[in-house]
């Protein structure tokens, strides 16, 4: 049976992509998924998501331990952990599908590096929003109820929502319930954001097929711009309706093209 490792976007544990398994599994792929990434003391959360890269190669090797080479699919963080490992660990690697995880690269790259130095990568952005981001609840039916009324989850298959409160969520001592992704994981995983990809796939490029796949509307993709994820993947680039959360808005489709281009 051939083996696909799964790997998550930030602050969205595997359990969030239930669906895109079960269409995997049905097709006669195993489908095995690190559950949290950068909660594990032995892998933190450290300048270009090197350790991070590490948890998923330890994954592989002493969790899944397939018996050939597997398929990575990765989806924003998730992404570009899998692109790290096809390039430190090719003879791991048959295949490799990135779902909306850009290659930042030339000034970018540089004004993310730079960021990061001065602190800017902290104090603004997605890392400040993560840092301050709601964490506890009462219930779950009042997870459920804060989250379908924003507008970015309102896009979400239903399905979906219910997936990520079910797997997102975990009960308190004081009988709430709190966010199972830590937030200050999260935050120091948008501050560490790699800058040194080009560098990378310039002397280390995977040695595997790579396909990608990038939501129509994904604000990710505009900012990191699509032109060095495009010559990444070259024949293997395709586009899906939808933001960089398209794998929630639409699980079946995507789990359909995934196996298209695994061919």
């Amino acid at each position: 049976m051939k083996t696909l490792v799964f790997s998550h976007a930030n602050s969205f544990p595997a359990g969030c992509y239930r669906l895109l398994f079960e269409h995997w599994r049905a097709a006669g792929w195993r489908v095995e998924a690190l559950d949290r990434f950068g909660h594990d003391p032995r892998f933190p959360v450290t300048s270009d998501w090197r350790r991070l890269r590490d948890q998923l190669l330890h994954f592989i090797e002493h969790d899944v331990r397939p018996d050939a080479p597997v398929a990575l699919v990765g989806h924003s963080l998730g992404g570009m952990l899998s692109l790290m490992a096809a390039c430190r660990r090719p003879e791991l690697v048959s295949q490799l599908v990135l779902l909306d995880s850009p290659v930042v690269a030339g000034f970018k790259a540089a004004a993310v590096a730079l960021a990061k130095t001065t602190g800017l990568m902290h104090r603004y952005g997605p890392s400040r929003i993560a840092r301050e981001r709601r964490h506890v609840w009462p219930d779950r039916d009042a997870v459920h109820r804060y989250f379908a009324a924003k507008k970015l989850f309102s896009r979400w298959d239903p399905r979906v929502l219910a997936d990520y409160v079910d797997a997102g969520f975990e009960p308190t001592e004081d009988g709430q319930v709190r966010l199972r992704f830590r937030r200050e994981v999260e935050a120091q995983i948008y501050r560490t954001l790699p800058h040194h990809l080009p560098l990378l796939l310039r002397w280390r490029p995977p040695q595997c097929p790579v396909a990608f796949i990038g939501g129509t509307e994904s604000v990710e993709l505009r900012q990191a711009g699509a032109g060095p994820s495009k010559a990444l993947a070259g024949e293997g680039w395709r586009w899906m309706a939808g933001s960089h959360l398209f794998p929630f808005e639409k699980p079946d489709e995507t789990a359909a093209l995934v196996l298209e281009l695994l061919g």
